[in-house]
């Protein structure tokens, strides 16, 4: 084995091995090359721009200037070149065919955050840099989701843009009104998440967007990104529709025949985000456990039917730094998706108060807490409990469920505290709320709920739980304690991650920023491994990535705004 090739500078680069490069030499002007430390790295920050190491004079140094040149009869060079690196592209990582499909640069993607939390302000922020954003339309009024529709497809006429479309299990006339409204406008990217199984409503927007082109090829005009956490699951979206869900769709007058023929080529879905410890509604998959299973799946459906386009699988759920984003790219992951760490931006719908105790979370600052839509059944989802006695609360009320059969049942001394400390009002007032809501939004279940105490018990805790989300985004006064604030531990890696930073401080925290640092950061790390795999030993003080302000405007302003050819030697 060969010995260690040091510098007789210290700048923290060693080589394990020989240099292999006896056919190639460099050359340029020697005042280019650096040799300290802070400007080596600035120059292996350089992606755009190749990268070559050289030995001059017993000293190691970096420079992204010069040009290769064949060695000539075996002469020695002034300068020795070490390893030659080429120039890389943030939209290397990732498959290419995500970003031809949707229209980005990136294989980077914001997830939808319900009630708006993944704002209008945030989606258009990232389609005006051709970066996919969802919106978060779960929970909101038909209203409220129309004007966001508006809004948005006002300002990214063209694209790209997502918007949630999230199954609703106890009102599925919800969820068809919501396609209604994308059918309705054009929407043509959404977002499934929150699916057990596929609906008569998800399959009607898939086919009622399939045609026949010129060429006769099948034409997918509604593009369904789908979010998932189990195989079982995940083989629904991945295969086409069921012919009996079609057929109900044609008879209803809904699709044609046509296009029930052709839903039964294609898959339900394009793209599968495999979604493993995440903010919300999560199964608390292992990424490095889920996304293999899920891309295996994937492979063995797409042997089975032949789609003329694969489908393609991503990952949300922990993508919060560099290295997690690097991790999933080198996992095979065809594309990334940020989701808990987007609500501490400027442009999340969620009030200051909530951003700034995001802005402190430790990745041991979240738990599971009973959710509002499937309280009955016991589903939890994750929360933030640092700054929030919500999830505490939220059991309590479970307990209390699981535990009584009426209203009237609980003890009295025990509702009195549920009054006080819980609801800060009479469960008689908030049960007059509650009927009232039922009224206008689901008459029915109002019906029942009238004449089963248990259910009526089980509208009224869901009050709380409904109320304490609206309350974390429109910031209510004397009500923070009860803030239910949807986290992961993801959010607690961004904060160490941004320590000291600019994007430290939660007003200076931008989407578009966040993205272009989490892919910048990605590239940068990629050249450091594959320099290690080289052989080359690097110090710590290389294989770190940190947000700076003036990294953005060197960098990107290069590769987005004015892009250059690769630099090829003579």
């Amino acid at each position: 084995m060969a010995d260690t090739l040091q510098s007789q500078y210290d700048n923290g680069l060693n080589l394990n091995t020989n240099p292999v490069n006896h056919n190639q030499v460099w050359k340029g002007a020697l005042d280019c090359i650096a040799f300290e430390k802070s400007a080596i790295k600035n120059k292996l920050l350089n992606i755009n721009k190749p990268c070559y190491i050289v030995r001059v004079g017993g000293k190691i140094g970096v420079t992204n200037e010069g040009y290769l040149s064949p060695a000539y009869n075996g002469n020695t060079a002034e300068v020795e070149l070490l390893t030659a690196v080429k120039p890389i592209s943030t939209h290397s990582l990732g498959e290419p065919s995500f970003l031809s499909f949707h229209g980005v640069k990136y294989a980077y993607a914001t997830g939808a955050m319900a009630g708006g939390i993944a704002s209008e302000e945030m989606v258009i922020a990232l389609g005006k840099e051709k970066i996919l954003g969802s919106f978060g339309a779960g929970g909101l009024s038909p209203d409220r989701l129309e004007a966001a529709i508006y809004h948005i497809q006002e300002a990214l006429p063209q694209g790209p843009y997502a918007f949630n479309l999230i199954h609703n299990l106890n009102e599925p006339a919800i969820e068809r009104r919501t396609v209604d409204l994308y059918l309705k406008y054009g929407v043509r990217t959404v977002e499934a998440s929150a699916f057990l199984d596929l609906t008569p409503n998800i399959v009607y927007y898939r086919a009622a967007g399939l045609s026949v082109n010129q060429s006769n090829q099948i034409e997918i005009k509604n593009k369904v990104i789908a979010k998932i956490s189990r195989r079982e699951v995940a083989s629904k979206f991945i295969q086409p529709a069921p012919i009996k869900i079609l057929k109900e769709l044609v008879e209803q007058g809904l699709i044609t025949e046509l296009q029930a023929n052709l839903a039964a080529k294609v898959p339900i879905a394009d793209d599968i985000t495999a979604e493993a410890d995440s903010g919300g509604h999560t199964d608390n998959r292992p990424l490095v456990c889920l996304l293999p299973s899920i891309m295996a799946l994937k492979d063995e459906i797409q042997e089975k039917y032949r789609y003329s386009t694969p489908i393609r699988v991503g990952v949300a759920g922990g993508i919060a730094t560099p290295q997690s984003a690097l991790a999933a790219f080198m996992m095979g992951a065809a594309y990334i998706v940020t989701g808990s760490i987007n609500q501490s931006c400027v442009e999340a719908g969620s009030c200051q108060h909530t951003k700034q105790l995001l802005a402190q979370v430790d990745m041991t600052d979240v738990m599971m807490a009973p959710a509002a839509d499937m309280f009955e059944m016991g589903v939890k989802l994750q929360v933030l409990k640092r700054g929030t006695m919500f999830p505490l609360k939220a059991q309590k009320l479970y307990e209390t469920y699981r535990n009584y059969d009426s209203i009237e049942a609980i003890p009295f001394q025990e509702r009195e505290k549920l009054e006080k400390q819980i609801f800060r009002k009479s469960l008689a007032q908030v049960w007059e709320e509650t009927a009232a809501y039922l009224s206008q939004r689901n008459p029915e279940k109002l019906a029942k709920a009238v004449n089963h105490p248990k259910m009526k018990m089980a509208a009224i805790f869901r009050w709380y739980l409904g109320m304490s989300s609206r309350w974390s985004n429109s910031g209510e006064k004397s009500r923070e304690i009860d803030y239910q604030i949807w986290c992961g531990p993801a959010m607690g890696s961004f904060n160490d991650w941004v320590r000291g930073s600019y994007l430290s401080e939660p007003n200076n925290r931008r989407v578009v920023d966040v993205a272009n640092h989490i892919m910048t950061g990605s590239v940068f790390l990629y050249r450091i491994q594959g320099l290690k795999i080289q052989g080359w030993q690097i110090s710590d003080f290389y294989s770190q990535y940190r947000p700076a302000i003036q990294e953005i405007s060197k960098h990107f302003d290069v590769e987005i705004m004015s892009p250059k050819p690769s630099h090829t030697a003579e």
